[in-house]
């Protein structure tokens, strides 16, 4: 990807050093950029994303497009580590302290990208936050994971990885009363979404205009959308990205499916959800990461010609293993997250891996050797991208870099072992604990964002801890 621009970068800004792209400045293409952008009225978004998850940013005028692409955008640091509802999170050292100091945010793409189902015409910037010295701001989660991308290319690996995100569509009227309740359809023999059909083609076709928008804005947006199915829980989906040898974007095109998805859905008169447990005794909404390594020559080293694959797969997967339960806080960030976690639910409860078996945490589905890869199945549709693969990622690394082994692969019902090993932390507070006690996170993901993270997420427990459910009322009043 290149851009151009009218006047010099900001010297100060080392663009050429701290963008995982190469880019090139020259006159003509920004001046063509802006003028279009100009013409059409497009004002545009851009917007980093918080720890959450949650995009946070400014709405530009047409206008103001040159400036961005040669300064970049001011945000406070802090706005990285507020708490889930948008609020400050003064433990983290990033807001008094500092005087809640700037910093910069640059975009990561060279041109807006449209946003099709906006009512009116509008583009959106993904950027990434730096310090104003150009150095990157390490609690920025797009810049963690690439730093853990960049340790793998001193090995000579590069990561190939794809994505498979699961949402509830909803009625229309979900979001405005918080509370989901299953679409009605308009096309289809079906009114209602109420009963599990899961692999269902008549399910889809009920909902042909939306999974076409959803198609064409994903083409637009550079999103390389590839299955779609019908899942475990009535009105849920699942749709499959394309493997990239960009982990990265891998996470950009996630980050910004979730919210296409919920846009799409808002102009069909539907809402979307990403939640990880919307129902109580529905199926769960994951984010399945799949991966392999590839060395310089462009070969996948997890295959050694073999079913089994190779040494390298089984220290990764060790790995994966090994550092699972210090992550769980990344794979289930929320409250809600936890209720996904249950027996016969395809959501594991323990640190297990297997062949071709959909009961464990790590899977090596079966494929043909060329394709030989691993499957990470513990992480929640409502965690991080970024933070998701920078910890599968990294735990990976770990296992390679200690030459772990792993256990023996079970076969079979992972679930009916559940009692003889020990469970991945199950509640909230045991994950965030386990979190900030890990010297792993500390070391491969940063000690910095370990303390803002932990700090976000203490603070949304005392909220929501220090309140009063409806049940605890209509229980014991």
């Amino acid at each position: 990807m290149k851009v151009s621009v009218i006047e010099p970068v900001n010297e100060n800004l080392p663009w050429l050093e701290i963008h995982d792209v190469q880019y090139m400045f020259y006159n003509d293409k920004l001046q063509r950029m802006t003028m279009s952008i100009v013409q059409e009225g497009n004002e545009f978004d851009l917007f980093i994303t918080d720890l959450n998850g949650n995009l946070r940013g400014k709405r530009i005028p047409a206008s103001g497009l040159k400036g961005v692409m040669t300064q970049g955008v001011n945000l406070p640091q802090s706005v990285i580590g507020f708490d889930h509802w948008g609020d400050d999170v003064v433990e983290n050292g990033l807001v008094f302290e500092t005087g809640d100091s700037d910093g910069i945010c640059l975009p990561v793409h060279a041109d807006p990208i449209t946003v099709p189902w906006a009512a009116e015409p509008r583009d959106q910037i993904l950027a990434m936050m730096y310090n104003p010295d150009g150095t990157p701001f390490m609690c920025d989660p797009r810049q963690i994971l690439n730093n853990i991308v960049e340790r793998f290319k001193t090995l000579g690996y590069t990561p190939v990885v794809a994505t498979e995100l699961e949402f509830y569509l909803l009625d229309g009227d979900s979001e405005s009363k918080k509370r989901p309740a299953e679409p009605t359809m308009t096309e289809g023999s079906r009114s209602t979404l109420t009963q599990t059909d899961c692999y269902s083609i008549e399910e889809m076709d009920g909902l042909t205009g939306f999974f076409t928008d959803v198609r064409n804005a994903c083409d637009e947006q550079g999103i390389p959308a590839d299955t779609i199915i019908s899942e475990l829980g009535p009105g849920q989906f699942e749709i499959n990205m394309n493997h990239t040898s960009n982990a990265v974007q891998a996470a950009d095109h996630a980050n910004l499916f979730k919210r296409l998805v919920k846009g799409v859905a808002r102009t069909h008169g539907f809402g979307a959800t990403f939640m990880a447990k919307p129902y109580p005794q529905k199926s769960g909404n994951g984010f399945h990461v799949h991966f392999s390594l590839i060395d310089n020559d462009g070969k996948n080293v997890f295959d050694d010609g073999t079913e089994k694959g190779s040494e390298l797969l089984r220290r990764a997967v060790a790995g994966l293993l090994n550092r699972m339960s210090d992550s769980m806080l990344i794979f289930a960030p929320h409250l809600n997250s936890y209720r996904r976690f249950q027996l016969g639910t395809h959501a594991p409860t323990f640190a297990s891996w297997g062949y071709e078996n959909r009961t464990v945490s790590v899977r090596i589905p079966e494929s043909p050797c060329v394709a030989r890869r691993i499957e990470h199945r513990v992480s929640g549709a409502d965690a991080n991208p970024y933070l998701v693969l920078a910890a599968v990622l990294g735990a990976a690394l770990y296992g390679i870099e200690q030459k772990l082994s792993p256990p023996s692969p079970i076969e079979g019902d992972a679930y009916a072992l559940a009692d003889q090993h020990e469970t991945l932390p199950n509640r909230w507070e045991l994950a965030s604990e386990s979190f900030k006690d890990s010297s792993f996170v500390k070391d491969y993901l940063g000690e910095s964002f370990v303390r803002v993270f932990a700090a976000a997420k203490e603070q949304e427990q005392s909220k929501i801890f220090s309140q009063i459910s409806n049940v605890e009322y209509e229980a014991y009043l």
